[in-house]
């Protein structure tokens, strides 16, 4: 469903077309690939039964989308989550393309996405909706064809059952259909603090071209999951004082800095709100302080027109997908705030899942070392390639980094014979 504020379209669809359609002129494509990148290029919509505990049986509603392959196969995460819609999952299809495309990896974009709420299920309950799911797509995926990987409320142990569903039916041992698997069964080493370790590592590309340095910088983190917590903890290890984070349930914040630490014990045992001594925040004030770091890591659409004139942070870095909606990033622009956008602020994930197929693949395994070192590079590489086509064209980093994929995609698009 589209949601208009303010005239301000929040259909995520929507607005990545709208961001197709900025890069485009820019780069001056024809109309055809520009039509072929607004769309996906397949969608499955899938309906699958499931016994539950009890004894009675669901039917769960599932979407894959797979946006174009002209690099390579599609690769992009499954959610589990109520809230799952097809435009949901078309659109992060889009900008797992641009992702993957602004890091330079062989891969299109891909996405997935079960209705469902895993927190009102059991664990076997849980275990029986990912194996269905995988039986209902499993002619859809596979290591050259479509990766799929974890996001929201799915996990390393999601796609361990996923990938021995798929394993079982085609009757070979098939690691590489699935990435984010535990160790033991083909992941990689480093694979679940990569989102928030890539995150980081443009963070600092970015403060060192703005002349900000780390042990002065403040920050301020909404979302206190997987990314947001890890992110923190490895800005104030860098030398960044946190002073603020928040949850689904509320936030902190304390002037002086947090302690990290504390926060994720907290955030495992209790509530991050029982932090002493902090003043209680809520998700919307938190992302109004004014501090020089602001780091989106929950969900989608947060920094609108109604709020982006009182954002006073100088860097927002989105680990997030889509925190940002195109009106705020003009106003964002406007006021001078540099935004390292989702595809390129949060590829760090799907760059370590690159790894991990490739790793797969080949049956020969890397150090954690190794698998960071590449990350940084491949990173910081990606950050400076934005920074300056972004110069060059006098325009943001988020349209600079659309470009860069983009270009990308019609060249092998057109290297194909495909327009």
């Amino acid at each position: 469903m589209t949601v208009t504020t303010m005239q301000e379209t929040l259909n995520p669809y929507e607005i990545a077309q709208q961001q197709v359609d900025t890069a485009a002129k820019l780069l001056n494509l024809p109309e055809h690939i520009t039509h072929i990148l607004k769309n996906p290029k397949r969608v499955l919509s899938v309906s699958f039964s499931v016994k539950m505990d009890d004894g009675s049986v669901r039917v769960f509603q599932g979407y894959r989308a797979q946006h174009n392959d002209a690099v390579g196969p599609t690769k992009g995460g499954i959610r589990f989550h109520p809230d799952v819609t097809l435009d949901e999952v078309k659109a992060l299809s889009m900008w797992m393309s641009f992702k993957c495309g602004v890091v330079g990896l062989p891969y299109g974009g891909g996405k997935g996405g079960v209705i469902c709420n895993p927190r009102e299920h059991s664990k076997a309950e849980v275990e029986r909706i990912s194996r269905g799911f995988m039986e209902a797509i499993a002619d859809f995926v596979g290591p050259d064809k479509d990766i799929p990987a974890p996001d929201v409320y799915t996990n390393a142990q999601t796609m361990g059952w996923m990938m021995d569903t798929y394993s079982r039916m085609k009757g070979v041992y098939s690691p590489g259909v699935i990435t984010g698997k535990p160790l033991i069964i083909g992941g990689s080493k480093g694979r679940n603090e990569a989102t928030a370790q890539g995150c980081v590592y443009t963070i600092l590309a970015a403060l060192e071209d703005m002349d900000i340095p780390a042990d002065t910088a403040t920050v301020a983190v909404q979302g206190f999951g997987n990314a947001g917590r890890i992110a923190a903890r490895l800005l104030a290890e860098a030398g960044c004082k946190v002073v603020a984070v928040s949850d689904s349930k509320g936030g902190v914040y304390q002037p002086d800095g947090l302690d990290v630490a504390v926060l994720e014990e907290l955030k495992d045992n209790a509530s991050i709100a029982d932090y002493s001594g902090a003043q209680q925040i809520s998700n919307e004030a938190l992302l109004e302080l004014d501090v020089d770091i602001l780091v989106p890591a929950a969900l989608e659409n947060v920094i609108t027109s109604s709020n982006a004139k009182r954002i006073k942070a100088k860097l927002v870095a989105e680990a997030a997908n889509g925190p940002t909606t195109p009106e705020a990033d003009r106003v964002l622009s406007e006021k001078g705030i540099i935004v390292i956008p989702d595809v390129l602020a949060n590829a760090g994930g799907v760059t370590v899942s690159y790894f991990e197929w490739v790793q797969n693949l080949q049956h020969f395994y890397w150090s954690e070392e190794e698998v960071l070192e590449k990350l940084q590079g491949n990173m910081i590489r990606s950050y400076q390639a934005v920074r300056d086509l972004a110069a060059q064209f006098e325009v943001d980093l988020r349209t600079a980094a659309y470009m860069i994929a983009m270009k990308r995609i019609a060249a092998a698009m057109e290297a194909r014979g495909w327009v």
